[in-house]
């Protein structure tokens, strides 16, 4: 089930070409509008839920809505790390022939629930979060990366970081900062299913 936020993404990727490798006023607006739209969606997917519907799971191998919450909070804090350790990062003179296409590569098949992955043991849940607590570190994460995409001056492009899938191969920081949101509405995609399984609590 793709929501709309997923949909509209694809068609703003085709305009966000830049060969410089500081970010264009499209790509700095693009980028905030990701973080906020999918925090939007997330609280809203979350807002309300009792105890039994935040920790029903569909099946025995399905992740619950509190689960799907707690790994995103824990994966935007190991992208935005990456973010940090890319701009750390001396320039890539190759920046452009490595991480050409890789935007809109990253904006399809993030959003793309067809495709499973196994997420790394570092950033699976283990319930050991209180809910409370992953609202608020959810919150404070994603204020942090609205504020450094909104200010920061460095030409994010050319500072690159490899992603341990070879998949995605050399990312750039900027590609760093909007997997964050897309990473995001991926995972809201997955509560949205919880939430319209057949078993789901109706409260």
């Amino acid at each position: 089930m793709k929501s709309v936020l997923a949909l509209s993404i694809l068609t703003a990727a085709c305009v966000l070409h830049a060969s410089d490798a500081t970010l264009t006023p499209a790509e700095r607006t693009h980028a905030i509008q990701l973080l906020e739209d999918s925090q939007k969606e997330f609280l809203a997917l979350v807002d309300g839920l009792s105890d039994a519907q935040w920790t029903y799971k569909p099946g025995p191998d399905r992740w619950s809505v509190g689960e799907t919450a707690e790994h995103i909070v824990l994966a935007e804090a190991t992208l935005f790390a990456s973010v940090q350790r890319a701009v750390d990062s001396p320039a890539n003179p190759d920046w452009e022939t490595k991480t050409r296409g890789k935007t809109e590569f990253l904006e399809k098949a993030m959003v793309d629930r067809s495709h499973k992955a196994t997420a790394p043991e570092a950033i699976q849940p283990h319930a050991k979060i209180s809910r409370e607590e992953v609202i608020q570190r959810y919150k404070e994460q994603r204020a942090r990366a609205i504020k450094f995409i909104e200010e920061t001056g460095v030409p994010l492009k050319e500072h690159t970081v490899d992603h341990p899938f070879p998949v995605f191969g050399t990312l750039n920081a900027y590609q760093w900062l909007i997997y964050i949101p897309l990473h995001n509405i991926r995972h809201n995609q997955q509560i949205a299913e919880v939430k319209t399984s057949a078993g789901f609590p109706q409260r």
